[in-house]
Parts: structure tokens; sequence; C-alpha cells
């Protein structure tokens, strides 16, 4: 799945005749941009040699339980891996793109706790969100696929990477799943919550959530 056929969705909440399909579509495009840094963090583990396929399951389940890992953590647990950061992969663009993931995120997280209303911001002005978060994705998904061998939207993570020899470009190799899991502790949680972000676990049930509503405005769309 490329990023084009990811945002797909966003277009058919945009081309609805919903009136939440502003909202709608800018907290979709933040759940999908989540969801590109968890997938690239979650294959960079994946290239430690004790991993195999059976391994996956322990892996995934370890992250969706921290209930403290945000985008900041994941970005970080990136950059501890990996010798290029997501700064560098993103490029010029990075700050503000960065800016505004941030700005959206505030947003997001009042709106869902009904600190601000959707009202508040205008169609024009979420839709500025969607197309930057966009943006953002298009940029790292195509500068990682150049670097990893993988964009962040193919949706199994768990993979080997084609490149030869590719584990050994990594910053921290990890013996066990156990490993992994005080790296997600010690690396990635943190202690105290900001509210502009959502957590791992926070996000699968934000993705649950989007992918019902999905699927009834999919069947309205066709009647």
């Amino acid at each position: 799945m490329s990023c084009t056929e990811e945002f797909a969705t966003v277009e058919l909440l945009l081309n609805s005749k919903h009136e939440t399909r502003g909202v709608d579509a800018f907290a979709l495009s933040l759940i999908k941009a989540e969801r590109q840094m968890r997938r690239l963090v979650t294959y960079l583990v994946y290239q430690s040699p004790c991993f195999a396929s059976g391994d996956a399951k322990q892996l995934r389940e370890t992250l969706q339980e921290s209930r403290n890992v945000y985008f900041d953590g994941l970005e970080r647990g990136f950059n501890t891996l990996y010798p290029k950061s997501v700064k560098d992969l993103v490029g010029p663009c990075y700050k503000a793109l960065r800016d505004r993931l941030r700005e959206a995120g505030r947003y997001r997280n009042k709106i869902f706790h009904g600190q601000l209303t959707a009202e508040y911001l205008t169609r024009d002005e979420l839709l500025g969100y969607v197309r930057d978060i966009r943006q953002w994705c298009e940029t790292l998904a195509n500068a990682a696929a150049a670097e990893i061998g993988y964009d962040g939207f193919d949706r199994n993570s768990f993979r080997k990477c084609a490149i030869p020899g590719f584990h050994k470009r990594l910053k921290v190799q990890f013996g066990s799943a156990d490993a992994y899991a005080d790296f997600v502790k010690g690396t990635m949680e943190r202690r105290h919550r900001n509210c502009s972000e959502a957590s791992a676990g926070t996000l699968r049930k934000a993705e649950k959530i989007m992918a019902r509503y999905l699927r009834t405005l999919s069947k309205l769309s066709k009647q």
C-alpha cells in the first residue's frame, strides 16, 4: 500500500457530504501519520537477527500495551535505532511540518476531550492541516523507502529488509523481545503525558473506531 492509496480514505471523507468531513479527514490524517511512524520503528526493530515471524505478535503487543508512547517517543525510537534521523529524512521542510503536526495534535486532542469544538477551526484551516500532514507523510515515505526499503504504509512492518546486511546499520541490536520491552520503557515512553499526542494504545482504539466509521461511509456513498 502506497501513501496515495493510504490517503484514499481521507479523500473519500473530503468528497462526502458529511457535515463533519473536515474534522474527520483531519483526525484520520493524524492517525495515519502516527501509524506510519509506529510502523517505521517496528520495522527497524524487526531487523535484529534474533527476531523471526514467530516474534511479530509479541513485538506488536509490547508497543500496543504501552500507554506512554506518543509520536515524539516513536520519533525518538527511530532516531535512537538508525544513524539517520527523521529530521534527516524529511529534510529542509522538517521543522515547519513537524510544528504543524504538533499543532494539529493539540487541536485534535482538545476536540476529542470536549475542550474545543470542531467549529473553532474553519474547514479551510482543517484542510490546511490535512495537506501539511499528507506532505509530511509523503516526504517521509519517499525518503524512508529509498533509505531503509520501507515507507511505513505497507501493512506488514514485520519483515526483513531486502538490503544485504542492513541490520548492521542499526545503532541498537536487540537480543530478545524483553530487550525490546526495556527499550520501549527506557527510550520511547515518557513519564509525563503531553496532551498534544495520542499514545500507541489510544491510537489503536481510535483506528478501530475510524475503521467502522469509514465502512459505514463507504456503504452510504454507494447507495
